[in-house]
């Protein structure tokens, strides 16, 4: 589905761009991307500044000039745009069960680790929180974010042996965003699924093989 005039501003880099460009792969919808290079901090520039002026990434520019900048929000412009291959449920409650468990994706597992690597790593000093404000790192929620990803690993692993998605019965944004966010910690905190978590490795290795995993 060619949409040429929808604009993906993001970064291969980011993972939240990386939720995006999944979301977008599972719909089968093609858009225009445009890298942003945060080593070479384009966020910061007064280019990308008139786009987001939070200075993060991704944001999605639609053909009449408005910026969306916001992954929940980008997500729930492309699933009313695009209803086709509904990732978002489809009834009221279902899309409200499907809400409530990508929010937790989102701030039990996604943000333990984005805060546990912003408060870490040496490159971000100043930057530990995302946006237009500097905040400096601290280290005690380093640690404080590994035990926060054990917790996510451990109640994950409980929800899969419940269900075989972590909305439900279906594949949804709530399996994206759990997906993004344990590879995120594999790769730069080397916290891989652990050894024990037979139910979220079975279901880590039906859905991350997907193509659209590849975005």
């Amino acid at each position: 589905m060619s949409n040429d005039h929808l604009k993906l501003y993001e970064s291969s880099g980011s993972p939240n761009s990386r939720r995006v460009r999944i979301f977008i792969a599972e719909k089968g919808i093609c858009v225009s991307r445009i890298p942003v290079d945060l080593g070479a901090r384009e966020q910061f520039s007064e280019a990308y500044v008139k786009i987001n002026p939070r200075q993060v990434v991704p944001t999605l520019v639609l053909e009449d000039g408005t910026a969306i900048g916001e992954v929940p929000a980008i997500l729930r412009y492309l699933e009313e745009a695009y209803p086709g291959t509904p990732l978002l449920g489809t009834s009221p409650a279902d899309k409200a069960l499907v809400t409530m468990w990508e929010r937790r994706m989102e701030l039990e597992g996604f943000a333990a680790v984005m805060e546990t690597i912003r408060n870490k790593v040496p490159g971000l000093k100043g930057r530990a929180i995302a946006g237009t404000h500097g905040y400096e790192q601290i280290p005690g929620i380093v640690e404080r974010g590994y035990q926060r990803i054990a917790d996510f690993h451990a109640d994950l692993e409980t929800r899969l042996g419940e269900a075989p998605f972590v909305a439900g019965d279906r594949f949804s944004a709530a399996d994206i965003t759990a997906v993004v966010a344990i590879d995120f910690a594999a790769k730069a905190l080397a916290l891989p699924i652990p050894d024990g978590n037979s139910a979220t490795r079975r279901w880590y290795d039906k859905i991350a093989g997907r193509p659209s995993f590849a975005a």
